[in-house]
């Protein structure tokens, strides 16, 4: 049974960082698009970043502004998330996201195109 865990969320206060993981099992994440998500109550999942299945294309939501970067290791199966200069408006849960196949993660960075999804972990930017 396919399976995606992600880990690494919990309180921070605002300027700091936290380095989000997401692990697979049953499948391989090579020849994945990935992805990383996030959602707060009431609102829709809104993309934070992708990267393209051959590592060469990396899409940044603009809200970002250079403070995180997504990295993926496909020999351990294993994507990232490291946060920097955290908010508190980054609050929220996190998502892990995997699609098969290469996506146009310039145009396609986005919920709708994912169908294989972790269950989240929390994520709390506050004093």
């Amino acid at each position: 049974q396919s399976q995606i865990v992600e880990s690494g969320g919990g309180l921070v206060q605002p300027g700091g960082s936290l380095r989000l993981s997401c692990i697979t099992s049953g499948f391989s994440l090579a020849s994945h698009t990935l992805g990383w998500f996030r959602q707060v109550p009431g609102k829709e999942r809104e993309a934070v970043s992708c990267v393209s299945s051959d590592e060469h294309r990396i899409h940044y939501k603009d809200f970002i502004t250079g403070r995180f970067i997504i990295s993926r290791d496909d020999t351990k199966d294993m994507l990232y998330l490291q946060m920097n200069n955290l908010r508190p408006e980054d609050t929220g849960v996190y998502y892990c996201a995997a699609e098969v196949g290469f996506l146009d993660v310039q145009r396609r960075c986005s919920a709708a195109q994912f169908h294989s999804w972790g269950q989240g972990t929390q994520v709390t930017v506050d004093f």
